[in-house]
């Protein structure tokens, strides 16, 4: 609300600011020289009080910022009745204000869709009927009805055959993602193909999109440490700009240098081009899956150069999967892994859904198991098409079928081997592990170049899994068996090598996210604890996302450097000119309009930041001995 008044207010003073000047422009054409100027006066006054009041209510919040030249000039201006310049400042003040407010307002765009998209009902699967409810009255379990173009209300499996969903405004991913039975569906995604039933597994407070919304709500109301450092250096610059000005006064005995000089440094660059360029670029970051919280911490993430990575849930994907099905008899490798997803329907284990969502991926029609007898922690035997199965840990397997347990001197740091017989006889092993997430070498080299200097794994797990898991990615250091306050030193200590980015996803990472100058929380319906100590939210569960978010921090704080340097330089020399006399106040002004537009434009091209992310192949199962 606050907002939207304001820039009612801008749109109000710029008005009639623009019509003071043109009014007095055509009075002024008409040799009524005496009216004009007080028709200029009339447009001024409203656009100073608003300033003044402006600036007396930042001094009272402790901020000293540039506002105080452009009040200076337009004052300066009625005082010597410069009045046309004075009107032509006001235009160009008002109309900066209205500019920021337009340009902030389109780099807010992408966010504010995200918010837009939010659903404020579903259709629910209710005896027998279909009924409109509202969000709140979803609880884990009920049954939803997804018809095509709806959005996804909750976190949820999908419960249906299949689905085709569109996850863009989430990973900002163009091509849609055909789901199967069983696999989670995040909420805020939307459904490109038939309807299909989705099986509610969160409350919609608790889901993916209610976290996103929160967190853009906390994105939109920061301030950046570049904007503050501006307010800090306006009072150097109102120094230099009254110095010069009084000089050029003094040396030639002519009042209107002054002024020339005050309009030509009304207003600073500084003012327009840092929170355009950062708001523009937090704004681009959400189009990749990466939300920034805010502008602050897009301008820390920039300058990052050393990166803390957690493993279980973030470097890796945090549950098991098949690395490869070794052959022990006549059965092939996918008939292996059909006996045992078959049998695995049965328990809920993570080890046994990795298999059946391994066969599922394949395309593979599971029959339903019968005889079926767990020993729980053990392993679990039944038929499946006449056969009788085990599948279970090797000591379990042995003594099921009777026969010597075999040394498996292959298993490596990390992986689980689960024993598979057919008709009491071996027939293969199924090699599993938390394997490193697709793509993770070559994401580890993208952000090498792109200014990561250190990159270091910080983990509770034990040192030889840390090692088996990471041997061939590069890192510079890994640390292992680490406690929360473990993270959290090695955070602190890693300070000495420059600022540091910690990634995370669990409960127990959270001291170190929030002891990092940056810290990036892994997927928005994570660990709230981490979350909400993050500075950075990857909207979803996909590391890769880490790289775009990293080019468009770089990208905007550069683009915004650059606007103010060319700002100020361009600024600067026309100050000297009008101090020289080669400018009049009303070109100075006119030109200071040219040098607002022209950063405010630059400061948008980092709404077309483009980081290019490399695509990440999708997870195979290796069928390898």
């Amino acid at each position: 609300m606050m907002a939207l008044l304001q820039n009612r207010l801008n749109v109000a003073l710029l008005a009639i600011a623009g019509l003071g000047l043109v009014s007095g422009l055509t009075l002024w054409a008409l040799s009524y020289d005496v009216a004009a100027v007080w028709v200029w006066r009339a447009g001024v006054l409203p656009v100073l009080v608003a300033l003044i009041l402006e600036i007396l209510r930042s001094l009272r919040a402790g901020d000293f910022g540039l506002d105080i030249v452009a009040a200076l000039s337009m004052s300066a201006a009625l005082f010597f009745d410069e009045t046309l310049a004075a009107a032509v400042v006001a235009v160009m003040y008002s109309g900066g204000s209205f500019l920021e407010s337009f340009a902030e307002g389109r780099a807010r765009r992408e966010m504010q869709d995200l918010l837009s998209r939010v659903p404020r009902s579903a259709t629910l699967h209710h005896d027998g009927q279909l009924v409109e409810v509202a969000l709140d009255a979803i609880v884990p379990g009920d049954l939803l009805l997804i018809r095509q173009g709806d959005v996804a209300p909750v976190d949820g499996t999908l419960h249906s055959a299949r689905a085709t969903l569109d996850q863009s405004a989430l990973t900002g991913e163009a091509m849609p993602v055909r789901l199967i039975k069983d696999q989670d569906v995040m909420s805020g995604t939307t459904n490109k193909g038939e309807a299909f039933d989705l099986r509610a597994t969160r409350l919609a407070s608790d889901s993916t999109y209610a976290g996103i919304v929160r967190l853009v709500d906390a994105a939109q109301k920061s301030r950046a440490p570049m904007v503050r450092l501006a307010d800090q250096y306006s009072l150097w610059f109102l120094l230099v700009t009254v110095i010069l000005g009084t000089a050029a006064w003094w040396a030639t005995g002519d009042p209107i240098r002054a002024v020339a000089v005050l309009v030509v440094a009304t207003p600073c660059p500084l003012i327009l081009a840092v929170p355009v360029a950062l708001v523009a670029g937090v704004s681009r970051a959400a189009r990749f899956g990466v939300l920034i919280k805010g502008a602050k911490p897009l301008e820390a993430l920039a300058r990052i150069t050393t990166l803390v990575l957690d493993k279980t849930g973030t470097l890796t994907d945090g549950r098991p999967q098949i690395v490869s099905i070794r052959r022990d008899g006549a059965w092939d490798y996918d008939q292996l892994l059909y006996f045992a997803a078959a049998l695995e329907q049965g328990t809920k284990h993570p080890v046994a859904q990795a298999i059946v969502g391994a066969a599922q991926a394949k395309g593979l029609t599971l029959p339903v198991p019968l005889d079926v007898v767990e020993t729980p922690g053990e392993g679990i035997a039944g038929r499946i098409d006449g056969h009788q199965v085990v599948i279970g840990g090797l000591g379990f397997v042995a003594t099921q079928i009777k026969a010597a347990q075999p040394d498996d001197m292959s298993q490596k740091a990390g992986e689980v081997h689960v024993a598979l017989a057919v008709d009491g006889q071996p027939a293969g092993l199924i090699v599993m592990a938390d394997a490193l997430r697709p793509g993770t070498a070559s994401l580890l080299q993208g952000l090498r170049g792109n200014g990561i200097t250190r990159i270091l794994l910080a983990t509770g797990d034990r040192a030889a899994v840390a090692q088996a898991v990471t041997k061939d990615l590069g890192l510079d250091a890994v640390r292992a068996d680490l406690s929360p306050d473990q993270k959290v030193l090695l955070v602190l200590s890693e300070r000495k090598n420059g600022p540091v980015m910690m990634v995370g996803d669990g409960v127990n990472d959270a001291p170190a996210l929030a002891a990092a100058d940056i810290g990036v929380a892994m997927g928005a319906r994570g660990a709230a604890a981490s979350a909400e100590a993050a500075d950075v939210v990857l909207l979803v569960d996909q590391l890769d996302r880490l790289l775009p978010g990293l080019v468009v921090a770089r990208g905007a704080r550069r683009i915004a450097f650059e606007s103010v340097f060319v700002g100020i330089g361009l600024s600067v020399l026309g100050m000297i000119a009008a101090a020289f006399g080669y400018l009049s106040p009303v070109q100075g002004a006119l030109l200071q309009e040219v040098i607002d537009v022209a950063v405010i434009l630059n400061a948008l091209r980092a709404l077309r930041i483009d980081p290019a992310p490399a695509p990440v192949p999708a997870p195979q199962v290796s069928s390898l001995g």
